[in-house]
């Protein structure tokens, strides 16, 4: 059995225009050149829950600790991130556990 991360983190993203969701996967993806994270996925939703369809692109990363986390976050390639995926995107909910 493998042991478990300190820390996940999830983030989902809905674009303002689901023309331009494989420019926030896109955007998204250069993320996963920051090295602080044990595991990091970018995924487009695949849409199949009947009940709810706001979220259209998923990031999933692991960390060893509090600090990895901060130190994924100060990287410039995190800014350069957001600048690309914020004008495209419209909701963003973040979750640490």
């Amino acid at each position: 059995m493998t042991a478990r991360p300190a820390l996940r983190h999830v983030v989902f993203f809905s674009a303002k225009d689901k023309a331009d969701t494989i420019r926030i996967v896109e955007g998204l993806e250069i993320l996963a050149d920051i090295p602080h994270a044990r595991v990091f996925e970018v995924r487009q939703n695949r849409q199949q829950d009947a009940l709810s369809s706001e979220v259209d692109v998923v990031v999933y990363a692991e960390f060893d600790s509090e600090e990895d986390l901060a130190a994924y976050k100060a990287h410039p390639l995190y800014e350069a991130s957001i600048k690309a995926v914020r004008p495209l995107r419209e909701l963003r909910m973040a979750a640490d556990f």
